[in-house]
C-alpha cells in the first residue's frame, strides 16, 4: 500500500476548506504542499499563510515542499506553521547535511528533493540521515505537466543505494503521477506518491485517492 498524498497546489483556493475536508475524509495518508519562491522555480504559489490556515482543519500531517532559494532560512517558521515533514532541494543547499540536521532538530521529518537533472548517487552520503527523498519526476514550478519516463529508472538506483546503505528513506515521487502509472512507481521502489490533478481534477477523487493507494 502506498502513500498517498495530495497536492494542494491542485487545490480549489477558492473553496479551500471543501478540499481539506475531502483529504480528512478519503483514504489518503498526507497534504502536500508546494512552496515556491518565483527564484528557485519560475513560479510562485503560496506560503506560511496558507501553510497556517490548512493546519487549523487538517486532520493529517502536513508534508511541506520547499522549492525555494536558501530553506534552511525559514525551518522554523514552518515547524510553527504546522509542518511536520519539511523537505529542502539538494540544489538549493549549500549546507545540506546542516540543514537537515535543522529541520529534524525542531521536530520534524527531513525530506531532500531532486530535481530531474541530479543523480541520486549525490546523495549517497546523506542517505542515513534523511528520512525522505523526493523524486521530482517533471521540472518543478509548474502543475500538470507529463511525467518524466527515465525517473523509473532514477527511483529504481535510489532504492538500490537506501538498500545499500542500510537507510530507513522513504522515497517519494511528485509529478505527472496517476492511475497510469502508479504501480510503475511502487514497483521501481516509490513509497509515496504525490498527485494533484490526477486527485483534483478527476470526476471520481475518492476512486483515484484509492487506486492510488492499493498501487
Amino acid at each position: 500500500m502506498a502513500i498517498v498524498s495530495p497536492s494542494m497546489l491542485s487545490a480549489n483556493f477558492l473553496h479551500l476548506q471543501h478540499d481539506i475536508d475531502f483529504v480528512n475524509n478519503s483514504n489518503a495518508d498526507w497534504f502536500h504542499l508546494d512552496i515556491m519562491d518565483g527564484v528557485f522555480v519560475p513560479n510562485i504559489s503560496y506560503g506560511l499563510p496558507i501553510v497556517q490556515t490548512i493546519k487549523k482543519t487538517a486532520q493529517k500531517p502536513l508534508d511541506v515542499h520547499l522549492m525555494i532559494e536558501k530553506p534552511e532560512r525559514y525551518i522554523s517558521e514552518f515547524k510553527q506553521a504546522g509542518a511536520d515533514i519539511l523537505c529542502v532541494h539538494y540544489e538549493a543547499c549549500l549546507h545540506l547535511h546542516r540543514t537537515v540536521q535543522a529541520i529534524q532538530q525542531q521536530g520534524m521529518k527531513a525530506g531532500v528533493a531532486l530535481n530531474p537533472h541530479t543523480s541520486v548517487d549525490l546523495l549517497r552520503d546523506i542517505l542515513c540521515d534523511v528520512d525522505m527523498v523526493l523524486i521530482m519526476s517533471v521540472n518543478p514550478g509548474f502543475g500538470g505537466q507529463k511525467f518524466i519516463p527515465q525517473s523509473l529508472q532514477k527511483i529504481a538506483r535510489l532504492k538500490e543505494l537506501i538498500e545499500q546503505t542500510n537507510s530507513q528513506a522513504l522515497i517519494q515521487v511528485d509529478g505527472g503521477v496517476d492511475a497510469t502509472n502508479c504501480r510503475q512507481l511502487t514497483q521501481a521502489g516509490a513509497d509515496v506518491l504525490v498527485a494533484g490533478s490526477a486527485i483534483f481534477g478527476a470526476e471520481n477523487r475518492t476512486m483515484v485517492v484509492d487506486e492510488l493507494k492499493r498501487s
